[in-house]
């Protein structure tokens, strides 16, 4: 036994003398683990350029969709898009440079995740041949061809259209103010200053989360509202989001995220990677000013006013009644409106209707004003009104009072003008067919003289805003 131990150690350090034999010091190389740059054999064109040549194609044969065959053509961008939180599922958000971009592209990949293989300021490159560039949710969007679609790419063809290059940038977000959203903006990484989420959504005890409500279906879609402009936008989040649960900040700040439209690619939306990208460390909230006395569970016999707009003539502004319908900005007011519901919206006989799309216009505020009130005069004031919309999109309509408007068209912007939350007026999401009341609003708490009115803001993209229709307003005393 000991001598066949003895034979294996000799034959142990014979085997290892022949091996280092055979190898020299400078064989010992560290394997080369530094990034390749990619060698792209083809045309590398603009996002810009890969617009106009959709652009082009819609011109030319009036077609919605291009794809590319043999066209030897590449686009570079930087992924703006990260779905390690849930939030963006299957696609690669692209704009054409890490700060300042003038375009973006949504490129559709059927995989998840994708963040491990293309970061967040990731440079990547795309190769066109075999894919085609259409719109996907109202923005552009690169994709395989399914007849007049685009849809995602194959996984097993991902490595060979989608190429990283080795530049990892910072992604710097573009600062930009509600009012200046157009469609050549959507697929980029934006910041929104001096903004806040919806007081009805951020505060109180019925605090939301981002998309985690009994009445979120998909999306949960919160109001992000600007203190500087006074325009909104909705923050859309998905329900299958590993943040959907989060309550939204309660202060005022900024956010970065990717500009885009909703599902059905008719209203802007902002979309967060993550929660990290908002900053409301402000305390100090630009809420607007209340007058809430509630709703009243009677209404009296008197009648202060009334305005059923059967008398207006239909198609002209709406004006005597002592109305003051002023246009603050843009071109629209208030029209005599009369449908026999052949669209599936009618209106009550003659009704008040208010809207900016396809006006031309950059922007649209307008004011339709009842005539003064004195509230000393009586008690038990309360008002009713319905209202019903045609998609009314970016656009808000919004009653308000002011005790210190003196009438006059000219101080209508400086005086004072507070939201009556207890009237409910109709939301986009409900059905454009049907007429809502406000209920039965009391305005018994207001003291002294004042006006009420309705304002009408569009969302400054004229596209989106539709139409708000007014009728039936009675205000009641006892």
């Amino acid at each position: 036994m000991k001598t066949i131990k003895n034979y294996k150690i000799v034959a142990f350090f014979l085997a290892m003398t022949m091996v280092l034999s055979c190898v020299k010091d400078d064989d010992y190389d560290v394997p080369n683990t530094d990034p390749v740059a990619p060698i792209i054999d083809g045309e590398i064109i603009s996002i810009n350029a890969l617009n106009s040549l959709l652009e082009q194609e819609q011109n030319t044969n009036g077609n919605d969709i291009l794809s590319f065959t043999e066209s030897n053509l590449f686009i570079s961008g930087y992924v703006i898009s990260n779905d390690e939180a849930g939030n963006i599922y299957e696609e690669l958000v692209l704009q054409d440079s890490p700060s300042n971009p003038t375009r973006g592209v949504k490129v559709l990949i059927n995989v998840s995740p994708l963040n491990t293989t293309y970061e967040f300021g990731r440079k990547v490159y795309v190769k066109l041949d075999g894919l085609a560039v259409g719109y996907n949710g109202g923005v552009l969007s690169l994709g395989f061809r399914d007849g007049t679609q685009v849809e995602a790419i194959a996984e097993s063809l991902m490595d060979q259209t989608i190429i990283r290059e080795v530049e990892l940038a910072t992604i710097e977000a573009m600062p930009i103010n509600i009012s200046d959203f157009s469609l050549a903006k959507t697929n980029m990484y934006v910041r929104l200053n001096d903004v806040q989420f919806n007081r009805n959504d951020a505060l109180g005890d019925n605090r939301k989360t981002f998309a985690a409500e009994p009445e979120d279906e998909f999306d949960g879609e919160r109001n992000l509202e600007s203190c500087s402009e006074g325009l909104s936008v909705i923050l859309s989040t998905s329900t299958f989001s590993d943040f959907k649960a989060v309550e939204v900040p309660q202060g005022r700040g900024y956010l970065d995220g990717i500009l885009t439209l909703n599902y059905f690619g008719d209203t802007f939306n902002m979309v967060l990677n993550s929660p990290e990208s908002i900053n409301f460390d402000s305390t100090d909230r630009c809420d607007p000013q209340e007058v809430d006395c509630g709703l009243a569970s009677s209404t009296g016999s008197n009648i202060i006013f009334s305005e059923f707009f059967e008398s207006q003539e239909e198609g002209e502004s709406v004006s005597g009644n002592g109305w003051t319908n002023y246009i603050q900005e843009g071109s629209r007011d208030y029209r005599a409106y009369f449908n026999d519901g052949g669209n599936g919206n009618p209106s009550l006989g003659v009704s008040a209707s208010i809207g900016s799309y396809n006006s031309d216009d950059d922007s649209s505020i307008t004011w339709l004003i009842m005539p003064e009130i004195d509230f000393d005069a009586q008690d038990g004031e309360t008002v009713n009104f319905k209202t019903s919309n045609s998609f009314s999109d970016g656009s808000t309509l919004e009653f308000l009072f002011s005790s210190d408007w003196d009438g006059t068209t000219e101080n209508i912007m400086t005086a004072s003008w507070s939201i009556i939350p207890a009237a409910y007026i109709v939301k986009d999401d409900d059905f454009y067919g049907d007429w809502f009341d406000s209920g039965n609003v009391s305005l018994d708490c207001i003291t002294g003289k004042g006006y009420l009115a309705f304002k009408y803001t569009g969302s400054g993209e004229e596209d989106f805003d539709g139409t708000y229709e007014l009728d039936e307003i009675v205000v009641n005393s006892n």
